[in-house]
Protein backbone atom coordinates (compact mmCIF):
# COMPACT_ATOMS: atom_id res chain seq x y z
CA UNK A 1 0.00 0.00 0.00
CA UNK A 2 1.34 3.35 -0.94
CA UNK A 3 1.90 6.57 1.01
CA UNK A 4 -1.33 8.51 0.77
CA UNK A 5 -0.62 12.42 2.57
CA UNK A 6 -4.81 12.31 2.89
CA UNK A 7 -4.88 9.32 5.19
CA UNK A 8 -2.84 10.71 7.94
CA UNK A 9 -3.66 14.57 8.26
CA UNK A 10 -5.97 15.62 11.28
CA UNK A 11 -9.62 15.57 10.36
CA UNK A 12 -9.57 19.30 11.89
CA UNK A 13 -6.55 20.13 10.00
CA UNK A 14 -8.01 18.79 6.76
CA UNK A 15 -10.94 21.15 7.25
CA UNK A 16 -9.30 24.03 8.76
CA UNK A 17 -9.45 27.53 7.31
CA UNK A 18 -6.40 29.10 7.68
CA UNK A 19 -5.78 32.81 9.20
CA UNK A 20 -5.51 34.85 6.35
CA UNK A 21 -3.64 38.01 7.14
CA UNK A 22 -3.64 41.54 5.17
CA UNK A 23 -0.32 40.89 3.76
CA UNK A 24 -1.28 37.02 2.49
CA UNK A 25 -3.80 39.12 0.54
CA UNK A 26 -1.27 42.02 -0.98
CA UNK A 27 1.44 40.60 -2.58
CA UNK A 28 3.23 44.07 -2.91
CA UNK A 29 6.06 46.13 -0.95
CA UNK A 30 4.72 49.56 -2.10
CA UNK A 31 1.30 51.30 -1.31
CA UNK A 32 -0.77 53.05 1.31
CA UNK A 33 -1.20 50.36 4.06
CA UNK A 34 -3.96 50.94 5.72
CA UNK A 35 -5.36 47.29 6.27
CA UNK A 36 -3.59 45.82 9.72
CA UNK A 37 -3.87 48.16 12.18
CA UNK A 38 -0.11 49.46 11.91
CA UNK A 39 0.85 52.57 13.73
CA UNK A 40 1.76 54.93 10.53
CA UNK A 41 5.30 56.23 11.87
CA UNK A 42 8.48 54.77 11.76
CA UNK A 43 10.07 52.93 14.53
CA UNK A 44 12.91 54.86 16.14
CA UNK A 45 14.96 51.77 15.49
CA UNK A 46 14.07 51.01 11.83
CA UNK A 47 12.00 52.38 9.04
CA UNK A 48 10.64 48.82 8.30
CA UNK A 49 9.50 48.01 11.92
CA UNK A 50 6.33 49.45 12.19
CA UNK A 51 4.67 47.12 9.30
CA UNK A 52 3.85 43.18 10.07
CA UNK A 53 6.84 41.02 8.16
CA UNK A 54 6.07 39.26 5.02
CA UNK A 55 4.23 36.14 6.11
CA UNK A 56 5.64 33.66 3.56
CA UNK A 57 9.44 35.00 3.93
CA UNK A 58 9.41 35.27 -0.35
CA UNK A 59 12.61 37.14 -0.41
CA UNK A 60 14.26 34.81 2.31
CA UNK A 61 12.82 31.51 0.92
CA UNK A 62 14.43 32.71 -2.85
CA UNK A 63 17.58 33.00 -1.53
CA UNK A 64 17.24 28.96 0.41
CA UNK A 65 15.83 27.91 -3.05
CA UNK A 66 19.24 28.74 -4.72
CA UNK A 67 21.23 27.30 -2.13
CA UNK A 68 18.86 24.04 -1.44
CA UNK A 69 18.32 24.01 -5.52
CA UNK A 70 14.81 23.45 -4.33
CA UNK A 71 11.15 25.27 -5.37
CA UNK A 72 10.34 27.94 -2.55
CA UNK A 73 7.15 25.81 -2.60
CA UNK A 74 8.85 22.93 -1.12
CA UNK A 75 10.56 25.21 1.97
CA UNK A 76 8.92 25.98 4.94
CA UNK A 77 10.87 28.45 7.32
CA UNK A 78 9.78 28.25 10.96
CA UNK A 79 10.44 30.15 14.31
CA UNK A 80 13.41 27.65 15.04
CA UNK A 81 13.27 24.01 14.26
CA UNK A 82 11.08 23.48 16.55
CA UNK A 83 8.42 25.19 15.44
CA UNK A 84 8.63 23.25 12.21
CA UNK A 85 8.43 19.58 14.95
CA UNK A 86 5.40 21.05 16.84
CA UNK A 87 3.63 21.53 13.38
CA UNK A 88 4.28 18.00 12.45
CA UNK A 89 2.60 17.42 15.53
CA UNK A 90 -0.28 19.50 15.54
CA UNK A 91 -1.40 18.44 11.62
CA UNK A 92 -0.75 14.40 12.05
CA UNK A 93 -1.54 13.64 15.11
CA UNK A 94 -4.51 12.96 17.12
CA UNK A 95 -4.13 13.87 20.58
CA UNK A 96 -4.94 10.94 23.01
CA UNK A 97 -4.72 8.51 20.22
CA UNK A 98 -1.85 8.70 18.08
CA UNK A 99 1.93 7.93 19.13
CA UNK A 100 5.19 8.66 17.65
CA UNK A 101 8.87 6.96 16.77
CA UNK A 102 11.72 8.28 18.59
CA UNK A 103 15.22 6.13 18.62
CA UNK A 104 16.83 7.31 21.40
CA UNK A 105 19.43 9.04 22.71
CA UNK A 106 18.17 11.55 20.59
CA UNK A 107 17.16 15.48 20.62
CA UNK A 108 14.98 16.35 23.51
CA UNK A 109 12.30 18.30 21.87
CA UNK A 110 10.71 15.58 19.99
CA UNK A 111 9.73 13.66 23.39
CA UNK A 112 9.17 17.49 24.81
CA UNK A 113 6.72 18.33 22.19
CA UNK A 114 4.93 14.95 22.12
CA UNK A 115 4.25 15.83 25.66
CA UNK A 116 2.64 19.03 24.71
CA UNK A 117 0.34 17.85 22.23
CA UNK A 118 -0.39 15.02 24.26
CA UNK A 119 0.81 12.25 21.91
CA UNK A 120 2.25 8.92 22.71
CA UNK A 121 6.31 8.05 22.84
CA UNK A 122 7.40 4.80 21.61
CA UNK A 123 11.34 4.21 21.65
CA UNK A 124 12.99 2.33 19.47
CA UNK A 125 17.01 2.86 20.84
CA UNK A 126 19.84 3.19 18.66
CA UNK A 127 22.21 0.58 18.68
CA UNK A 128 24.94 0.69 21.70
CA UNK A 129 27.88 -0.20 19.41
CA UNK A 130 27.58 2.10 16.99
CA UNK A 131 24.26 4.70 17.77
CA UNK A 132 22.77 3.52 14.75
CA UNK A 133 19.61 2.66 13.67
CA UNK A 134 18.10 -0.87 14.83
CA UNK A 135 15.85 -0.88 11.24
CA UNK A 136 13.70 -4.42 12.91
CA UNK A 137 13.63 -2.28 16.34
CA UNK A 138 12.10 0.69 14.74
CA UNK A 139 9.74 -1.80 12.31
CA UNK A 140 8.26 -3.38 15.45
CA UNK A 141 7.36 -0.31 17.53
CA UNK A 142 5.07 1.08 14.59
CA UNK A 143 1.19 0.65 15.22
CA UNK A 144 -1.69 1.86 13.39
CA UNK A 145 -1.78 4.57 15.69
CA UNK A 146 2.16 5.26 14.38
CA UNK A 147 2.09 8.84 12.28
CA UNK A 148 5.36 10.23 12.76
CA UNK A 149 9.17 8.49 12.75
CA UNK A 150 12.18 11.13 14.20
CA UNK A 151 15.43 10.49 12.82
CA UNK A 152 18.14 12.68 13.88
CA UNK A 153 21.20 12.65 11.69
CA UNK A 154 23.51 13.80 12.43
CA UNK A 155 22.14 12.37 15.67
CA UNK A 156 22.58 14.78 18.73
CA UNK A 157 24.04 13.78 21.21
CA UNK A 158 25.99 10.92 19.75
CA UNK A 159 27.04 13.49 16.94
CA UNK A 160 27.48 10.17 14.00
CA UNK A 161 25.76 9.80 11.20
CA UNK A 162 22.68 7.29 10.32
CA UNK A 163 23.09 5.18 7.23
CA UNK A 164 21.46 6.01 4.20
CA UNK A 165 19.94 2.28 3.86
CA UNK A 166 18.76 2.07 6.97
CA UNK A 167 16.65 5.37 6.69
CA UNK A 168 15.64 3.98 3.34
CA UNK A 169 14.07 0.71 5.05
CA UNK A 170 12.10 2.53 7.52
CA UNK A 171 10.57 5.08 4.24
CA UNK A 172 9.77 2.20 1.95
CA UNK A 173 8.33 0.18 4.48
CA UNK A 174 6.13 3.24 6.52
CA UNK A 175 3.29 4.38 5.66
CA UNK A 176 3.67 7.41 7.85
CA UNK A 177 6.16 10.77 7.95
CA UNK A 178 9.32 10.11 8.69
CA UNK A 179 11.45 12.89 9.48
CA UNK A 180 14.79 13.30 9.15
CA UNK A 181 16.16 15.86 11.00
CA UNK A 182 19.34 17.88 9.60
CA UNK A 183 20.57 20.09 12.04
CA UNK A 184 24.44 19.46 11.99
CA UNK A 185 24.69 18.43 7.83
CA UNK A 186 26.61 20.52 7.34
CA UNK A 187 29.19 19.19 9.16
CA UNK A 188 28.54 15.92 7.88
CA UNK A 189 30.92 14.13 5.80
CA UNK A 190 27.70 12.91 3.13
CA UNK A 191 24.66 15.17 1.08
CA UNK A 192 21.69 15.66 2.58
CA UNK A 193 18.95 13.59 1.71
CA UNK A 194 16.88 16.74 -0.07
CA UNK A 195 17.12 14.88 -3.46
CA UNK A 196 15.37 12.43 -2.05
CA UNK A 197 12.47 14.18 -1.69
CA UNK A 198 11.50 13.35 -5.18
CA UNK A 199 11.23 9.72 -4.50
CA UNK A 200 9.87 9.71 -1.13
CA UNK A 201 6.64 11.88 -0.44
CA UNK A 202 6.53 10.56 3.15
CA UNK A 203 9.84 12.66 3.86
CA UNK A 204 10.44 15.29 5.65
CA UNK A 205 13.52 16.96 6.38
CA UNK A 206 14.50 19.85 8.87
CA UNK A 207 17.50 21.51 8.80
CA UNK A 208 18.71 25.34 10.77
CA UNK A 209 20.47 28.10 10.10
CA UNK A 210 21.14 27.93 13.53
CA UNK A 211 24.30 25.83 13.49
CA UNK A 212 26.97 26.21 10.21
CA UNK A 213 25.46 29.26 9.73
CA UNK A 214 26.08 30.61 12.84
CA UNK A 215 22.53 32.29 13.43
CA UNK A 216 20.73 30.97 16.12
CA UNK A 217 19.37 34.44 17.43
CA UNK A 218 17.58 34.74 14.54
CA UNK A 219 15.76 31.58 15.37
CA UNK A 220 15.00 30.48 11.75
CA UNK A 221 14.55 26.92 11.20
CA UNK A 222 13.51 25.19 7.66
CA UNK A 223 11.41 21.84 6.50
CA UNK A 224 11.64 20.52 3.25
CA UNK A 225 9.13 18.57 1.72
CA UNK A 226 6.33 17.83 -0.59
CA UNK A 227 4.66 21.08 -1.85
CA UNK A 228 1.26 19.43 -0.41
CA UNK A 229 3.07 18.83 3.21
CA UNK A 230 4.41 22.41 2.93
CA UNK A 231 0.93 24.17 2.41
CA UNK A 232 0.08 21.94 5.46
CA UNK A 233 2.64 23.59 7.37
CA UNK A 234 1.93 27.38 6.10
CA UNK A 235 -2.03 26.34 7.06
CA UNK A 236 -1.15 26.25 10.95
CA UNK A 237 1.39 28.37 11.32
CA UNK A 238 1.13 32.07 12.87
CA UNK A 239 0.56 34.30 10.02
CA UNK A 240 3.56 36.66 11.43
CA UNK A 241 5.92 34.26 12.53
CA UNK A 242 9.27 35.16 11.39
CA UNK A 243 10.26 38.86 12.09
CA UNK A 244 11.39 41.49 9.86
CA UNK A 245 14.85 42.24 11.51
CA UNK A 246 15.12 37.93 11.43
CA UNK A 247 14.41 37.77 7.31
CA UNK A 248 16.56 40.57 6.83
CA UNK A 249 19.77 39.57 8.73
CA UNK A 250 19.13 36.11 7.31
CA UNK A 251 19.07 37.29 4.00
CA UNK A 252 22.31 39.32 4.03
CA UNK A 253 24.14 36.37 5.81
CA UNK A 254 23.32 33.97 2.98
CA UNK A 255 25.07 36.31 0.40
CA UNK A 256 28.32 34.99 2.30
CA UNK A 257 28.09 31.57 1.33
CA UNK A 258 31.91 30.93 0.87
CA UNK A 259 33.11 32.41 3.63
CA UNK A 260 30.36 30.47 5.59
CA UNK A 261 31.94 27.19 3.95
CA UNK A 262 35.56 28.50 5.12
CA UNK A 263 33.79 28.89 8.96
CA UNK A 264 33.03 25.00 8.78
CA UNK A 265 35.89 23.88 7.87
CA UNK A 266 37.92 25.76 10.26
CA UNK A 267 35.00 24.04 13.09
CA UNK A 268 35.97 20.96 11.45
CA UNK A 269 39.40 21.40 11.82
CA UNK A 270 39.31 22.22 15.18
CA UNK A 271 36.96 19.01 16.07
CA UNK A 272 39.53 17.04 14.82
CA UNK A 273 42.12 18.43 16.69
CA UNK A 274 39.98 18.39 19.95
CA UNK A 275 39.11 14.68 19.14
CA UNK A 276 42.75 13.76 19.10
CA UNK A 277 43.80 16.04 22.15
CA UNK A 278 41.34 14.62 24.36
CA UNK A 279 42.30 11.13 23.66
CA UNK A 280 44.86 11.91 25.56
CA UNK A 281 43.91 12.75 28.65
CA UNK A 282 43.35 9.61 30.77
CA UNK A 283 40.55 9.89 32.42
CA UNK A 284 39.00 10.11 28.86
CA UNK A 285 37.84 6.57 27.87
CA UNK A 286 36.27 7.50 24.38
CA UNK A 287 35.93 9.93 22.20
CA UNK A 288 33.31 9.24 19.33
CA UNK A 289 33.42 10.07 15.88
CA UNK A 290 31.34 12.69 14.68
CA UNK A 291 29.83 14.56 11.84
CA UNK A 292 28.59 16.85 14.03
CA UNK A 293 30.43 20.30 15.24
CA UNK A 294 30.39 18.84 18.94
CA UNK A 295 31.95 15.65 20.53
CA UNK A 296 30.28 13.70 22.66
CA UNK A 297 33.18 11.80 25.34
CA UNK A 298 33.20 8.88 27.41
CA UNK A 299 35.18 9.65 30.75
CA UNK A 300 35.72 9.01 34.16
CA UNK A 301 33.76 10.72 36.73
CA UNK A 302 31.78 13.28 34.97
CA UNK A 303 29.92 14.93 37.39
CA UNK A 304 33.31 16.00 38.97
CA UNK A 305 34.42 17.07 35.46
CA UNK A 306 31.51 19.03 34.99
CA UNK A 307 31.12 20.43 38.05
CA UNK A 308 35.06 21.75 37.57
CA UNK A 309 34.76 22.84 34.36
CA UNK A 310 31.31 24.84 35.42
CA UNK A 311 33.22 26.47 38.38
CA UNK A 312 35.55 27.74 35.56
CA UNK A 313 32.95 29.28 33.43
CA UNK A 314 33.64 26.34 30.97
CA UNK A 315 30.23 25.25 30.32
CA UNK A 316 29.38 21.69 28.89
CA UNK A 317 26.91 19.35 28.47
CA UNK A 318 26.17 16.45 30.73
CA UNK A 319 24.91 14.08 28.92
CA UNK A 320 25.88 10.87 31.55
CA UNK A 321 22.35 10.30 32.99
CA UNK A 322 20.60 9.50 29.33
CA UNK A 323 20.50 6.00 28.44
CA UNK A 324 23.34 4.90 26.42
CA UNK A 325 25.26 7.80 27.01
CA UNK A 326 26.45 7.08 30.22
CA UNK A 327 29.64 8.70 31.71
CA UNK A 328 29.38 10.93 28.44
CA UNK A 329 29.94 15.05 28.14
CA UNK A 330 28.76 16.59 24.95
CA UNK A 331 31.42 19.65 23.90
CA UNK A 332 30.98 22.05 21.68
CA UNK A 333 33.77 22.88 19.46
CA UNK A 334 34.63 26.40 20.02
CA UNK A 335 37.04 29.00 18.36
CA UNK A 336 40.67 28.02 18.60
CA UNK A 337 41.16 30.03 21.47
CA UNK A 338 38.48 28.37 23.20
CA UNK A 339 38.88 25.12 22.51
CA UNK A 340 42.49 25.72 24.25
CA UNK A 341 41.77 26.84 27.11
CA UNK A 342 39.13 23.72 27.67
CA UNK A 343 42.25 21.76 27.09
CA UNK A 344 44.54 23.67 29.79
CA UNK A 345 41.77 23.17 31.89
CA UNK A 346 41.44 19.59 31.70
CA UNK A 347 44.87 19.13 31.58
CA UNK A 348 44.71 21.10 35.03
CA UNK A 349 41.41 18.89 36.46
CA UNK A 350 44.33 15.57 35.91
CA UNK A 351 46.38 17.28 38.42
CA UNK A 352 44.04 17.74 41.21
Amino acid sequence: MAFQLEQIIRKNIKDLKPYSSARDEFKGKEGIFFDANENPYHSLLSENFNRYPDPQQLDLKKKISLIKELPIENIFLGNGSDEAIDILFRAFCNPGIDNVVICPPTYGMYEVSANINDVKIIEAALTAEDFQLNTERVLQAITPETKLIFICCPNNPTGNGVKWASIKIILESFRGIVVVDEAYINFASYDSLIPELLNYPNLVILQTLSKAWGLAGLRIGMAFASEKIIHLFNKIKPPYNINTASQYQAIKALDKVEEINLMIQNIISEREMLRHELKRLPFVITVFPSEANFLLVKVNAPDDIYKYLTSNNIIVRNRSKIKLCEGCLRITVGTPGENQLLLNALKNFNQL
